[in-house]
């Protein structure tokens, strides 16, 4: 049943990725039915990035009093209804009021899946699910082409991504009874409604002053604003770079860009690997590493613009575990208590520098030089790593799940934060103590649900 829940998760992060590039990809066709200027295409993305802003700063409410089962089925049903509008709207204005309920889901459901797999799977679940998401991305656009080229129109191209979206619907309501079931599973306790964040049956709300003001919450913050800010200002310009960079004939240009997108989901399917091995924070800084060596290339004057070429896929592979990996540590720096409230708001960050950047770099190559490319985006990378090290000081990367409380009397003795190495220490001592010793005040056995899986 677990590995059912974990593969529904799955097929969840690929129809999530659906329709995100599906608006680029339709709105040459769109804008002419529509009547609408090209340019107009910004207001629904930005309507839809303020959706998605104001869902994942409330989803710590909306998981704490539904789960995030509950939170995830109804988003990916908002997200449905708001395709299938997509696909029946009449002009540009009713796209705008369709986006807001679009905007809505897809925050819930980023937020609510994104804290739900960091607390209860493993850092290479996280990087796998990550490139689920990106194969969805890029399957979203041959779905609209096929509607597009078997002269169906935009319109039927929405509703297969729609009908889609409905279909996992269904099997998320179906497989509501699972999330509950893991929660159990993992924790070694009845969980509620809330899918075993720690806590939640007497935890109140953080809110966004809540968030502010835990230690070292400012800086990741800043990181998820950072990184994503990088990320949307390689995907919307590398191609623009290249070609009125570079010289390099727009054709060509846009098939090169794409190394940049092929170089994150392919380096998450590796990075799932790597991080059997590897921690969160080895991850962070390892990718923190080849971005900064993928813009160094770019900016080295090396012949046939091969620097250019390697160095976007490289910068694509480095930002490939950044991503994941923040979100899963997430729990493991501030505790599954408060890591919904903290993933909401990462969520909001990153919609905030994705949303916001972008045009900002605009503005510096219809002004000054595209050529500040490279160096637009070695600032963000330079503030994301200091923002990296200055968390890495304030706040001690410990995993939160490696013990917990007493499974017989729920008490919270052992419910204190602690390193990995004291943790396996203290596991490898209990091994060798009388079963009814364990526990000095009258239970039997600790739950060292951590270490037990790891034998297993």
């Amino acid at each position: 049943m677990v590995n059912l829940l974990l593969a529904v998760i799955y097929v969840a992060f690929i129809s999530l990725g659906l329709p995100d590039a599906v608006l680029g990809a339709a709105w040459p066709t769109m804008s002419v039915d529509l009547g609408a200027p090209i340019s107009w295409a910004g207001g629904i993305s930005m309507t839809i990035s303020a959706g998605t802003i104001v869902s994942a700063l409330l989803s710590d409410r909306m998981t704490l009093r539904f789960g995030a089962g509950k939170v995830t089925a109804v988003s990916v049903a908002l997200t449905a209804l708001a395709l299938f509008g997509f696909s029946v709207a009449p002009n540009y204005w009713v796209l705008i009021l369709l986006a807001i309920p679009y905007g809505l889901g897809a925050g819930g459901v980023d937020a609510a899946l994104n804290n739900y797999v960091a607390i209860h799977y493993e850092s290479r679940h996280m990087s796998w699910l990550h490139a689920m998401w990106g194969i969805g991305a890029l399957t979203g656009p041959y779905i609209m082409g096929f509607a597009l080229g078997a002269g169906q129109g935009w319109s039927w191209g929405y509703r297969y991504i729609s009908i889609l979206q409905v279909v996992l619907t269904a099997i998320l309501i179906f497989s509501l009874p699972l999330w509950k079931k893991r929660s159990e599973v993992k924790t070694g306790e009845v969980s509620g409604e809330s899918d075993g964040t720690a806590n939640d049956e007497t935890r109140k709300p953080l809110g966004v002053r809540g968030v502010l003001a835990i230690r070292g919450a400012k800086e990741i913050l800043v990181m998820f604003f950072c990184y994503c800010a990088l990320e949307q200002t390689a995907m919307l310009w590398a191609s623009s770079y290249m070609a009125l960079g570079k010289g390099i004939d727009k054709t060509t240009a846009a098939m090169w860009a794409s190394l940049f997108c092929i170089g994150i989901t392919v380096g998450r399917l590796a990075s799932g690997f790597l991080t059997m091995k590897f921690n969160d924070p080895a991850m962070i800084r390892l990718g923190q590493a080849l971005v900064l060596t993928g813009i160094v290339i770019m900016l080295l004057p090396l012949p046939r613009n091969i620097g250019t070429i390697m160095g976007l896929m490289i910068v694509g592979l480095g930002c490939a575990p950044i991503y994941p990996c923040v979100i899963h540590s997430t729990p493991a720096y501030f505790g599954e208590d408060k890591s919904q409230a903290i993933v909401g708001m990462q969520m909001a960050c990153a919609y905030v520098g994705s949303m916001c950047m972008p045009p900002v770099f605009g503005l510096i190559a219809q002004h000054i030089s595209v050529l500040w490319f490279p160096l637009y985006m070695l600032a963000f990378l330079v503030l994301m790593m200091i923002m990296h090290e200055s968390l890495r000081k304030k706040v001690r990367w410990s995993d939160h799940r490696l013990i917990r409380c007493c499974r017989h009397c729920h008490c919270d003795t052992m419910s204190r934060i602690v390193d990995f190495a004291y943790m396996v220490r203290v596991a490898e001592a209990e091994r060798h103590v009388p079963y009814d010793k364990q526990c000095g005040h009258g239970c039997s056995q600790w739950q060292l649900s951590y270490f037990q899986a790891n034998k297993a």
